[in-house]
């Protein structure tokens, strides 16, 4: 696998995975999956048929108090190796005959949880064979799934709603409550990475594992293939691919491996982030793969540097291939971006527009694309210009940083004081990446004096701290970044812009 060393859509990155294969590969695949997909999936579908009912029965006529707490008894003793076997049995069908295990699995008293990585997808669940069926934490949304709905209360697993807080509030405070239990609870198994990769790295881990304090289990979970096919990630190869082709193998190997137990220090107790970013480091090194700050924010892969959020796809660029495209020319990009400006420095009609005026303002005849291009930026049906000219003119190279800045500080400074709060600082920074950011404090921090963020204090910052300056050299202003309108995908280096009274010359910082 490439590591990632751009925020370009046309590299690999930790979210993206492609399944690369020969043309005999293929064929193979063809041949032997018209065979084994449908006859694995079909028995596969019989094993979780016969799950059903068995997973309601185990908590059938069960108050909602004495679901809250672990079920025992017969319900335990009988239903559980039952659950045990036809789950085993269930990917057995699907091609993993067996399971490769080094190591040894600690017990509840030596580690209330396990946490497992990397995480490649959906198949991964072939690990809660070799911890006999450890609780997990799951997606409410799951629950309203035939089968996998019945699977999960079988399982007494911790659900959660993203998109809810007061639910992720439950959730952190029901999953330290079961690890902090001294063995009333059973085991839990984690992924901390909390959504799938290809396996280049390992991404930041969520502290969500950590925040009990207690001793964990790190498990390393690998498919040794020449085929690697179970990886499904955020981008490239579809699950539906992944099923047929992982499904059309003799069979798929699969390795768990059990590290020793890590005991947190009293720093890592205090600071779950610590103690999480130190379990991750510790398993990449096993792994023999980096430890990164890659995260999935709102959907969306990011690198995190000094707290704020740096999009791994750069929208600007996804924008300017579409205009490409569309059959755009370096000067019409140049015309839009003067336009953009100029309905952001008016103050009549605002910086925020809708799909439909910003598809005249690039001088688009396709909506479809206007609308894609929205997109990238927000989640509803506006788009604020301000973040489309910043990180356009940011990535085209057609100004000077300290240009670029002044009139991002200008645009932001809306009551002219020429110093801007926290809030606006991060609409800034967010406009010049492309990106939302919600964690600008440390920024905001180093580049105040006496409680006040000047253009020149800023400035500064950006470009003399090593954190930041890394920020500007890498995501602001790409090595590439002056030939990109030339060649239709951004700028033009010879332009001179307008920002008010005040020229911006064409020159790149260094």
């Amino acid at each position: 696998m490439e590591r990632n060393g751009s925020q370009s859509a046309t590299r690999t990155h930790p979210f993206y995975h492609e399944l690369k294969m020969t043309r005999a590969q293929r064929i193979r695949g063809i041949i032997l999956g018209s065979v084994l997909f449908p006859l694995r999936i079909i028995l596969t579908a019989l094993l979780f048929l016969m799950m059903w009912p068995l997973s309601r029965l185990r908590s059938a006529g069960l108050s909602a108090e004495e679901r809250s707490r672990p079920i025992t008894g017969w319900r335990h003793w009988l239903l559980h190796p039952i659950i045990l076997f036809l789950s085993r049995s269930a990917f057995f069908c699907l091609g993993f005959l067996w399971t490769k295990v080094k190591g040894r699995r600690a017990d509840l008293k030596e580690a209330p949880v396990l946490v497992v990585a990397p995480h490649s997808g959906f198949l991964d669940m072939v690990v809660l064979m070799q911890t006999e069926l450890a609780t997990v934490v799951s997606r409410s949304e799951n629950t309203s799934l035939p089968v996998v709905g019945a699977l999960l209360e079988f399982n007494q697993s911790v659900m959660v709603s993203r998109k809810d807080p007061e639910s992720r509030r439950k959730a952190v405070a029901q999953v330290t409550e079961r690890l902090t239990s001294g063995g009333y609870w059973p085991q839990m198994l984690m992924f901390p990475e909390g959504t799938t990769t290809n396996g280049s790295c390992l991404i930041k881990f969520k502290p969500g594992a950590f925040l009990a304090g207690v001793p964990v289990q790190p498990v390393l979970l690998r498919y040794p293939n020449k085929l690697d096919s179970v990886r499904w990630t955020y981008k490239g190869t579809t699950w539906v691919e992944t099923l047929w082709y992982t499904t059309s193998q003799f069979y798929t190997n699969s390795t768990v491996e059990f590290l020793p137990v890590y005991t947190p220090s009293e720093e890592e107790k205090r600071d779950p982030n610590l103690y999480a970013d130190n379990v991750q480091k510790l398993m990449a090194k096993a792994l023999g793969v980096p430890s990164t700050e890659y995260v999935m924010e709102g959907r969306v892969p990011v690198n995190k540097v000094g707290g704020l959020s740096l999009p791994i796809d750069s929208p600007a660029r996804e924008m300017l291939s579409l205009l490409h495209k569309n059959s755009l020319e370096a000067h019409e990009v140049e015309a839009a971006l003067d336009r953009m400006i100029d309905r952001c420095q008016s103050g009549a009609q605002g910086s925020k527009c809708s799909t439909e005026e910003l598809a005249s303002i690039l001088g688009l005849t396709d909506g479809q694309t206007a609308g894609t291009i929205c997109s990238l930026y927000s989640k509803d049906e506006s788009v604020d210009l301000r973040q489309i000219y910043l990180s356009v003119a940011a990535l085209s190279g057609c100004v000077s940083f300290s240009s670029l800045l002044h009139t991002a500080f200008t645009l932001f400074d809306t009551e002219g004081t020429g110093s801007l709060s926290a809030e606006q600082l991060s609409g800034l920074m967010g406009a010049l990446l492309g990106f939302p950011q919600h964690r600008t404090a440390e920024l905001y921090t180093q580049a105040s004096d006496e409680g006040q963020l000047t253009e020149e204090n800023l400035l500064r910052v950006l470009t003399t701290h090593p954190t930041y300056q890394r920020v500007v050299k890498e995501y602001l202003q790409p090595e590439e970044a002056g030939s990109q309108l030339a060649n239709g995908k951004a700028g033009n280096n010879n332009r001179n812009m307008q920002n008010g009274n005040r020229s911006v010359h064409s020159k790149k910082f260094e």
